[in-house]
């Protein structure tokens, strides 16, 4: 797997980025999903992987994917990914108003990940992370068009 310039081979997404590109083929985070898959790793930790499992899972989800394309999307997802361990001295850190979302910029800092992608406005406000670059799906797409044009 080569890493594509403007993601620095490591990249976490928000639950919300992956759920959109599973109901919507066509969107900024499916596009930016599969630019991940192909260039870059996608991380997750035990907590974010969790709660992409526990949000798939939601009924609300039912008509729209089926519980096949969930498991295999799950399966799938799990043995791409880089997964990483927080520690403490990373995990005690609050960073976003909402303490819910600080375990993606963790995650970030963990596994040294350049970028975090998020639609989420309280991960998109957080700023004063070094090293770390928190984008939207377009933002981040943008980034990685911009790359490929300078090589």
């Amino acid at each position: 797997m080569k890493a594509e310039p403007g993601f620095g081979g490591k990249v976490v997404l928000d639950t919300n980025v992956w759920i959109s590109a599973a109901l919507s083929p066509k969107g900024a985070p499916a596009q930016l999903v599969q630019t991940v898959l192909r260039c870059a790793f996608p991380v997750f930790s035990e907590a974010t992987f969790a709660e992409f499992e526990e949000r798939l899972w939601r009924p609300k989800f039912d008509r729209y994917l089926s519980m096949e394309a969930r498991n295999s999307l799950l399966h799938d997802l799990g043995a791409a990914a880089w997964w990483t361990e927080v520690p403490d001295s990373i995990a005690s850190v609050a960073y976003s108003r909402d303490p819910d979302d600080d375990k993606f910029i963790h995650t970030a800092l963990a596994s040294k990940a350049g970028l975090l992608v998020s639609g989420d406005q309280d991960l998109l406000t957080v700023t004063g992370v070094t090293g770390l670059r928190i984008l939207t799906p377009a933002g981040a797409l943008a980034l990685v068009t911009k790359a490929q044009r300078t090589k």
